[in-house]
């Protein structure tokens, strides 16, 4: 190897490591990406379950069409054919009745507006009040208040069912937190993203097969460009040194240099980094900033029915604890009758025993689909991702530093929580991946560019942004 050639050590083998790795290495420098499970992914991974002897992913992860960071990473690694992209939401009702959201044949902002209008899930004082907010959200917003989205949609006279079905599950879903601790900001960006700039960035995409499946060509693709992959490969300690202006990294399997370090790591995994790293001047200052998150658990449940309950693909469920349903027989193809539920939002049903979340999810799944009380359960799982997300609490911006600020040289920062603009979201980690290694190339004296610009609004949105 040419000394001319600027190597980089990547902790952390996620979306953002793995988005770092896979630009740089495309920007000839020599990756290293270092992963201390035995697969790629981290909290949007899939794994051999041993109590089903099946593949499942840690949770059901959707992106959508203003995912570009992340769609830009798929089509890099030779993936973006296999998600499956859907424009319509199907809302059900106990009982069975449903209403379908989704774009029609009419310019943005107005395209998602007549089958809102026309859903049974909600009232006219609901649809009224849920285009009152719309219009509200579209007009500037401070971009970090002290006001939560419970504070403001009470100010923003919201009804009682425009909260519960749509603020309540569609927006504090989406951002994984009760609406007493989201910042208004994360909300009005889902609103214009989702439901307002264009038909396509609103549209959701779901994998087709094993998430981790979808990173199965990142190792061939860091080979081919001189880089490489350890798994099981925990960093035990990481050290500078000032002399030779290199970073010296102990892992369990052993020692190896790297002119630049990005830590891709989820908030918790860097705070106990940096105790395994070499003094810095300036390291309180991004402690105080990793003590100010908090996590956020999405639970789901997995299960095999002896024959089939729905003929639907996904669904969001109202009014009861599970929120969404996905039928991965048919979005995964997997074979027999396998639908997996998801709760997202609430640490109450994290909280509950393993019998007693199964069968809670078995009771509301029924309400919807009167086939479950026909059906026999052949095997079950239940998985709660505990440190699934981070929260977006009113004032947390100052909490989420950017690539390049951190108090060691040479040394930089990527993972979702970090400064991307984003919520806790894949999205949000591609692009933290993308900004760190932009950050490399400049300090290597090598400026590139990996960053995804947004999609443009559409439509009378052009005009209304």
């Amino acid at each position: 190897m040419s000394r001319e050639q600027k190597t980089v050590a990547i902790i952390g083998g996620g979306v953002a490591g793995m988005s770092a790795a896979c630009s740089l290495a495309d920007g000839g420098f020599k990756v290293r990406l270092v992963e201390r499970r035995g697969y790629l992914g981290g909290r949007a991974s899939s794994y051999l379950h041993s109590g089903v002897n099946e593949v499942l992913d840690n949770c059901q992860h959707a992106l959508f069409g203003c995912c570009t960071n992340l769609l830009g990473f798929y089509q890099r690694i030779g993936v973006k054919e296999k998600i499956h992209w859907t424009g319509a939401m199907t809302m059900i009702e106990p009982g069975g009745k449903r209403s379908e959201l989704g774009p029609v044949a009419l310019p943005a902002p107005l395209h998602g507006f007549p089958k809102l209008m026309t859903a049974s899930a909600f009232t006219l004082a609901d649809k009224l009040a849920l285009a009152r907010a719309f219009s509200a959200m579209m007009r500037p917003i401070p971009q970090d208040p002290t006001e939560s989205l419970a504070a403001w949609l009470a100010r923003h006279g919201q009804t009682p069912g425009a909260v519960q079905r749509f603020w309540r599950l569609v927006i504090a879903s989406a951002l994984n937190a009760e609406l007493e601790e989201i910042a208004v900001p994360y909300a009005a960006k889902v609103i214009r993203e989702l439901f307002m700039n264009s038909a396509f960035a609103g549209s959701m995409g779901m994998s087709t097969v094993p998430l981790s499946q979808l990173y199965a060509g990142v190792p061939e693709y860091l080979a081919a460009r001189g880089g490489s992959l350890e798994l099981l490969a925990h960093v035990d300690g990481c050290s500078w040194d000032a002399s030779t202006a290199q970073w010296t990294l102990v892992t369990r399997n052993g020692e190896f240099t790297a002119d630049y370090v990005i830590a891709a790591l989820p908030f918790e995994g860097m705070h106990k980094l940096m105790n395994a790293m070499s003094p810095a001047v300036d390291a309180n200052r991004l402690l105080e900033q990793i003590e100010k998150h908090t996590h956020w658990p999405i639970c789901s449940v997995h299960l095999w029915f002896d024959r089939p309950v729905t003929d639907l693909e996904h669904a969001v469920l109202l009014d009861r604890e599970v929120h969404w349903m996905y039928n991965q027989s048919k979005l995964q193809g997997r074979p027999g009758n396998y639908i997996e539920l998801v709760v997202s939002a609430t640490r109450a049903f994290a909280a509950l025993e393993r019998n007693e979340a199964i069968q809670l999810a078995l009771k509301e799944l029924a309400e919807f689909f009167p086939l479950v009380r026909e059906a026999s359960v052949e095997k079950v799982a239940l998985i709660k991702e505990v440190h699934a997300t981070f929260g977006v609490s009113p004032g947390i911006d100052a909490a989420r530093p950017a690539a390049a600020d951190s108090p060691w040289p040479n040394f930089f920062l990527a993972g979702d929580w970090t400064a991307t603009g984003w919520p806790s979201t894949m999205e949000s980690a591609a692009r933290s991946g993308h900004l760190a290694a932009e950050a490399v190339s400049q300090a290597a004296g090598k400026p590139q560019r990996w960053l995804e610009p947004d999609l443009k609004p559409q439509g009378l949105m052009r005009f209304l942004s």
